[in-house]
């Protein structure tokens, strides 16, 4: 059941009350530029000796949290969205990091293919959907028709009407199917935004992160602020809520939404098969064949090490000085 009744009609908005906060609907939110303003001032960074200690103590958590999913059969879905530089990636690396890559998934889609955009919408992520035992972490997900191509114009009004009708129901289905579904806005200023822009245009090793897309969110930023105001009125239900992270501060972001996740997930401590190490057989008389029949790679650290006792300093990355 959803906090409120859903909204059946919405297949017959106009594109004109899609842009505004219909009468009833969804969980009432404050106007974005309320809502973001709190993100907008000075927001002092978290300690990072502190952040560190609690983070890997989260990250021990998580990895008892993910031994209960094992055993237990159970299937989380955890989706992270929000606006490009917002931390989502950052905080997903964290709390993969000890994960097993074989039970904790991270689900980061490609554009669709032409094939996929003749299926069901849906269709193309319920394949990345959990088994028994395992968690898919969504970097991005189905929102993306709610976000970008409803600002972007990739999809069409009815189409866009489509998913907000359609995207209750289909997680509707998750949870009573029985799998636990966490859904997770980072919520950036954009002043921050802009300077993490700035940041990555200026790094070679980060500058993939940018596309000429993510740049054009800068001009329309009230659009996404607006499409995601929507998106929160028809999909915030009770059934899969929202939860908002502020991230101008990334160390604070990711030990707030980790913490939360932990927090929301009914998991125990499971004990684990205790496990001995066997003793080494004596030789049965095996010799290894020759060095000089295999190839190996070359001592680069070796080179490194010598270069550095005779006094040459290492090779800079291109462009540095």
């Amino acid at each position: 059941m959803s906090k409120q009744p859903h909204k059946e009609h919405v297949e017959s908005l106009t594109d004109d009350q899609l842009e505004h906060r219909p009468e009833g609907g969804g969980r009432l939110r404050k106007p974005h530029d309320v809502e973001e303003a709190t993100a907008r001032g000075k927001v002092k960074r978290m300690n990072k000796a502190l952040y560190e200690v609690e983070l890997f103590r989260l990250q021990a958590e998580l990895v008892e949290m993910q031994e209960w999913v094992r055993t237990t059969g159970a299937r989380l879905v955890v989706i992270f969205e929000g606006r490009d530089a917002a931390g989502k990636g950052g905080t997903i690396k964290r709390i993969s990091q000890y994960l097993n890559p074989r039970v904790a998934r991270i689900v980061a889609l490609p554009a669709p293919t032409e094939r996929e955009l003749s299926q069901w919408y849906f269709q193309r992520y319920v394949p990345h959907l959990p088994a028994a035992g395992e968690i898919a972490l969504f970097d991005r997900s189905w929102y993306n028709r709610a976000g970008v191509e409803r600002v972007m114009g990739f999809c069409s009004a009815d189409q866009y009407r489509r998913f907000l009708h359609q995207a209750p129901i289909f997680e509707r289905m998750l949870v009573e199917d029985g799998i636990l579904l966490r859904k997770y806005w980072f919520s950036v200023s954009d002043e921050e935004q802009e300077a993490r822009f700035r940041s990555r245009l200026a790094d070679p090793m980060r500058r993939w992160k940018l596309s000429p897309m993510d740049l054009e969110s800068i001009t329309r930023w009230e659009d996404y602020s607006r499409a995601k105001d929507d998106m929160f009125v028809h999909t915030d239900t009770q059934n899969a809520p929202w939860y908002v992270v502020e991230s101008d501060d990334k160390r604070r972001a990711r030990i707030n939404a980790i913490h939360h996740l932990l927090s929301t997930i009914p998991y125990t401590h499971v004990e684990k098969a205790r496990l001995d190490l066997p003793q080494r057989p004596g030789t049965t008389g095996y010799q290894r064949p020759p060095r000089d029949t295999q190839s190996f790679v070359t001592d680069h650290a070796g080179n490194l090490e010598l270069a550095a006792a005779a006094g040459e300093k290492p090779r800079q990355r291109e462009g540095e000085h």
